[in-house]
């Protein structure tokens, strides 16, 4: 499949290539760095510092929930003022906040370095530059976000082997440290001189427009619980799927070639998005994916093979890849762009809460069910769930008067 990438009629055309390819580097590390080493890095700094791994993972877990809290008013001031120096700004604390954690004496300066890497995590990772392209490059959007997450999604391929060959030649202190380097050189300079274009003014938006009445709309509030328990399903997947395997008999090896494998999975279901969003309406494509990840997750649970297990893996990850994407584009299809970055933000909030705390839910589950079989089949009816609730996610004609 080729894709094709169209700005916004009259626009710099070439400008916004260079915009897209920009943030599609700077995503790329920003997700390496502030969000994928750490779980490599992990294991090493609780045996240097004595800090448990559940300690740890609730200082990185903090740091989710500052993203998603700070997302809101993060998009209000995107949608005003522009990607160019909120997300500069997001850059130079992402570096300060690695450098906190690479430094700290103690647990409490180590939480605090997560905190202000929460506030980082808000201005730099997908959300702005979402609402970046989206506002952009109009039209052409879905295309533009599709190259954005094709390219970013490599992040934990990259930077996960890199900071374990890192890690094994320095200390997980100076590995952070490289890191938080390597984030300065790629992100503040990309930001500040590569989304230069002037930001356009917002489209107009439908009649009943106003943030605060869409956001407290039935509509808003179903896309918002649908998208929040697709969320938890899908990252309780990804987190436990090792554990799953493990527990069947698989080698820990094998579990994570198959779980890698299933990461690959991504970039076949966002390929697939622009054929996907051509021949289905909102409601049907958003109904047909979620359901596609309730289905997946119970495939899980329900086949016992490895090869069938590995199939199932590949196609959870292909919905985990247009769910990506769904959500970029839910609240434009819904009520258009002029909003954008503000309404995508209380959408996000949840989303990211909720995937934050997957990891935490999907093992107490486990332990409550009596193991991780059981647990993916709740998962699974959970995204029936979210399924059905996103019914009532598509305005009606009359109620947004625009094609939605």
């Amino acid at each position: 499949m080729t894709l094709t990438v169209t700005a916004k009629p009259g626009s710099d055309t070439a400008g916004l290539r260079r915009v897209l390819a920009t943030l599609c580097i700077t995503e790329t590390a920003s997700w390496g760095v502030l969000y994928y080493a750490f779980p490599v890095l992990s294991g090493h700094i609780s045996t240097d510092t004595g800090w448990s791994a559940a300690a740890l993972t609730g200082a990185f877990s903090a740091a989710l929930v500052v993203s998603a809290l700070l997302g809101i008013v993060v998009g209000r001031l995107l949608d005003r003022h522009g990607p160019r120096w909120l997300m500069t700004t997001g850059s130079v604390l992402g570096v300060l906040a690695v450098g906190t954690v690479a430094t700290a004496p103690n647990f409490g300066v180590f939480v605090a370095g997560w905190l202000l890497a929460g506030v980082a995590m808000s201005a730099a990772l997908y959300p702005p530059a979402f609402a970046a392209l989206t506002r952009w490059y109009g039209p052409g959007r879905v295309v533009a976000l599709t190259v954005l997450t094709l390219v970013a999604g490599s992040a934990s391929t990259v930077f996960a082997p890199l900071t374990a060959v890192l890690v094994e030649r320095f200390d997980w202190r100076i590995t952070y440290l490289i890191l938080a380097g390597l984030l300065a050189v790629v992100t503040i300079p990309g930001h500040a001189f590569g989304l230069r274009p002037i930001w356009p003014p917002a489209p107009p938006g439908p009649p009943v427009g106003r943030p605060r009445q869409i956001i407290v709309s039935r509509h808003f509030m179903a896309l918002v619980i649908a998208m929040a328990f697709a969320a938890c399903a899908s990252s309780a997947v990804v987190i436990n799927l090792v554990p799953l395997l493990t527990e069947r008999g698989v080698s820990t090896t094998t579990a994570a070639v198959t779980l890698g494998i299933g990461g690959a999975g991504q970039v076949l279901g966002r390929l697939g998005y622009k054929a996907l969003a051509q021949r289905l309406g909102v409601r049907t494509r958003t109904v047909a994916v979620i359901l596609g990840v309730a289905v997946t997750t119970a495939l899980l649970a329900l086949v016992t093979s490895l090869a069938g297990l590995i199939a199932a893996a590949v196609l959870a990850g292909a919905c985990r890849g247009v769910m990506t994407l769904l959500q970029a584009t839910a609240v434009t299809e819904r009520w258009g762009a002029a909003h954008y970055g503000q309404l995508s933000g209380v959408v996000a909030a949840p989303v990211t809460l909720t995937s934050a705390l997957a990891p935490w839910l999907g093992a107490a589950l486990a332990t409550a069910l009596g193991g991780y079989t059981a647990m993916f089949w709740v998962m699974g009816g959970l995204g029936v769930l979210a399924a059905a609730v996103a019914m009532a996610s598509v305005p009606s004609p009359s109620a947004n008067q625009q094609h939605v």
